[in-house]
Formats: structure tokens, sequence, C-alpha cells
């Protein structure tokens, strides 16, 4: 060590210093790290707990059980909801993701004297509560509503359409919902997209759809990935949307999950079902993973 640092010091290189830890990153990270164990690692422990436990007229005891998991599993309606979820989360990330890309496409190319404002109005959405959007999509989509209204007025249709209290009423409420959260993640990932690579495929020959394909989407994946990401688990997670707009005829793991913990009163069921859902995460998060690492 004495004649490496001899050597160095005679070529007039200084030695090689130990990097340490600094203590200002711990200091700062600390914080956070107890924020997490508090409010999402301790939870999902203790969730993941009582999902192995008894319960007796809405009492848990101290009895440890795996059959929470295999009447979940026997059970054909509970496929029929990790169906029902899975439908709607890549249902509505497919959708929102086809509304939302142009929006994006666009804030990302437009000159910043409008680009704030044009910001502030996509993002406005998030400003109300989904409480009260899914309200006001209640009104629009009913029966005597809006659109129905519309039609009837236009001697379009005779009868009301059912939009409301099905599958597709949800659809509507949940892609309103995410479309904000989805334009952001875009917008988010379009930092390697610049418009000297659509010039230099122009000037080679490539059309408006070849650029769009070989150079605009490859770029942009990172920003596709997270959003989708994002809206398949809002969507999957969602409660109050297929809830309210739902009527109670939409079933999904999140509204079951409800049922199960405040009406029946079986916190173990609802937290075994609560545990699928993460494991259902969890999934997607590794999707996610591949999928970025193929692009970066």
């Amino acid at each position: 060590m004495a004649t490496t640092a001899a050597i160095n010091a005679s070529i007039g290189q200084a030695p090689p210093r130990t990097r340490k830890f600094p203590f200002i990153v711990v200091a700062l990270l600390l914080p956070m790290v107890i924020i997490n164990l508090i409010a999402f690692v301790i939870p999902v422990i203790r969730l993941g707990m009582i999902s192995f436990l008894e319960s007796r007229g809405g009492v848990l005891t101290n009895t440890l059980t795996l059959e929470n998991y295999a009447n979940f599993i026997r059970d054909s309606y509970s496929f029929q909801l990790i169906y029902n979820s899975l439908v709607l989360g890549f249902g509505v990330t497919i959708i929102t993701l086809i509304l939302s890309y142009p929006i994006a496409l666009f804030l990302h190319r437009v000159s910043s004297k409008w680009r704030n404002l044009l910001f502030v109005i996509t993002v406005s959405p998030l400003l109300v509560s989904s409480v009260v959007r899914t309200y006001g999509w209640m009104v629009i989509l009913g029966d005597q509503g809006l659109v129905n209204g519309i039609l009837m007025s236009s001697w379009i249709i005779s009868t009301p359409i059912r939009l409301t209290n099905n599958m597709l009423g949800v659809f509507i409420g949940m892609v309103e919902v995410l479309i904000p959260y989805m334009t952001l993640s875009l917008i988010a990932g379009f930092g390697r997209l610049d418009v000297v690579f659509e010039e230099a495929a122009a000037s080679l020959g490539a059309n408006s759809w070849v650029r769009f394909r070989r150079v605009i989407l490859p770029l942009t994946m990172p920003g596709i990935a997270l959003g989708c990401l994002l809206c398949f688990v809002l969507s999957i997670s969602s409660f109050i949307t297929p809830k309210l707009l739902g009527g109670g005829r939409v079933f999904l793991l999140a509204t079951e999950i409800y049922d199960q913990a405040i009406v029946q009163l079986a916190w173990p069921t609802a937290a075994a079902i609560s545990v699928v859902v993460l494991i259902i995460f969890g999934l997607a998060l590794a999707i996610y993973s591949r999928v970025i690492r193929r692009f970066d």
C-alpha cells in the first residue's frame, strides 16, 4: 500500500480515497424508511397474519388456519371475481392509453407559451374528488340523464340505454378518472423523445406512420409501460367508482373485500383476498420491470 501511494505521488496522482457512505444520505432516507414501515410494510405484514386466522362471529381468534385460502380457491365465484377485475384492469388501461397518448404527445410538443396552461387543464380533474366525479357520471349516464335525454329527444332511441349499474358504466367512469394519471405518466416517460430523431427519419424518406412506428413509439415505451402499470393497479384496486356506477351489480375483488370486511365482518377472508390482489400487483410490477429492462 505504501509503495502504491509513493508511485502515485511520484507521478502526480493523489492516493485513492476510500468512499464513505455520507451521514446526510442516511438522515435524508430515514424519514422515508420510517413512513414506509409504518404506513405500508407493517400493515401488509399484519394483513398477511390476519389472513391465516380464524374468525367466529366477526371476532378474530388466535387459531391459525389455511381455510380462508382454501375456500377462496374452491369457490368458482372467486375466479369470476379475478376474471372481472382483470378484464376491467386491462380494458380500462388500453382505452385510457389510446385516449391519453395523443394528449401527452401534444403537451410534449406544444410551445412553452401554452404548455403550463394546457398542463393545468389536463390535471385539473385531480383537484376534484373521484366521488364527486363518479356522481357526475351517474347523472350524465342515468336513464334520465344527459346522454339518454339527448338520444331520446333526437328520436334516435325510444327507450333509455342502460349505461349505469353495469360494466359499461364502470368502464366509462374509470377511464375518465384515470386519464390524468396516464397522461402524467406518459409525459414523464417522454424524456428520450426528441424532434431531431423524427427529422432524421423524415430525411431518410420515412412517412408519418413509419416515423411513429419506428421512432416515436419505441422512444416512448418507458412512459407507456409506466402509465399502463399505474392505471392497471389503480383500476384493479378501485372501489368507489365500481361500487357507485356498478350499482352493486358489478362484482370485483375490491368490492368483495369491502363486503367481506364491512358487511359480513369476515376479516380473515377479506385479508386473504387482499393478499391475492397484492400478488396480482407483484406480477404486474414484474412484467413492468421486464419491459423497462428491454427498452432501456
